[in-house]
């Protein structure tokens, strides 16, 4: 159900705010938007959406239920930037690789708000529009209903499982990154050979702790679907 049909009509703001402002469900979410990036999720309130708003914040009420509507509402926008202008090439696995990507990036794009957005079910239309196309994908592949649907679980869950993590690494300090990053070759680099015989053995290669790693993990995982719907198709 979209925004505008969560609330009844006669319910929305007509008049402008004090600002100046005429108040729509859009608004407010892009108010939201950059006050959850600036301050954090844990810090935002109704009251200071308001302020940002210049309205009073019951005024946020007649365009969403409650907080939790519209962080939900706020968590579908970033599912729907995350499939503006995707346009499926015709390889399954190549759509699926960058369907994933897309959620990643997005989330990455608002660290704070992928605090909660990652670990939430929208059920609103474009969370709908993006199950649907990466069930559609792997239905195109050959895989029968129920593994379709485990396998767009698990791939959409890895993407969205190394956005948080990566999103943690991005609310770090500065400082605090770049201790941990030097960490896996000053601390872990050093390691002697006759304690740590393995991480000796790759102590150069240690620094590739450092990144994300999202893009090899989904490309074993569709490797993996790739070899699958193979197998199946013989």
């Amino acid at each position: 159900m979209a925004e505008s049909e969560r609330v009844p009509v006669e319910r929305k703001r007509r008049r402008p705010t004090s600002s100046g402002v005429v108040l729509s469900a859009d608004l407010i979410i892009d108010a939201a938007c950059e006050l959850i990036d600036a301050q954090g999720a844990q810090a935002f309130t109704v009251r200071k959406l308001g302020a940002a708003l210049g309205a009073d914040p019951s005024a946020v009420y007649r365009y969403f239920r409650n907080t939790e509507d519209l962080l939900l509402a706020l968590a579908d926008r970033l599912i729907g930037e995350s499939m503006a202008d995707f346009a499926p090439g015709g390889d399954w696995a190549a759509d699926l690789r960058d369907l994933a990507l897309r959620a990643y990036r997005s989330a990455l794009r608002h660290p704070q708000i992928a605090v909660f957005s990652t670990v939430r079910v929208t059920g609103r239309p474009h969370e709908q529009r993006a199950v649907d196309t990466g069930v559609g994908l792997l239905l195109q592949a050959g895989f029968d209903d129920a593994t379709a649907v485990r396998h767009y679980h698990t791939l959409v869950d890895t993407a969205l499982g190394h956005a948080a993590v990566d999103a943690g690494v991005l609310r770090l300090a500065p400082a605090q990154r770049a201790a941990d990053e030097q960490a896996w070759q000053d601390e872990y680099g050093n390691l002697p050979a006759d304690e740590y015989p393995s991480l000796h053995r790759v102590r150069e290669q240690l620094p590739l702790m450092g990144g994300s790693a999202v893009e090899p993990a989904l490309d074993l995982l569709i490797a993996a679907m790739r070899q699958e719907a193979a197998e199946r198709s013989r």
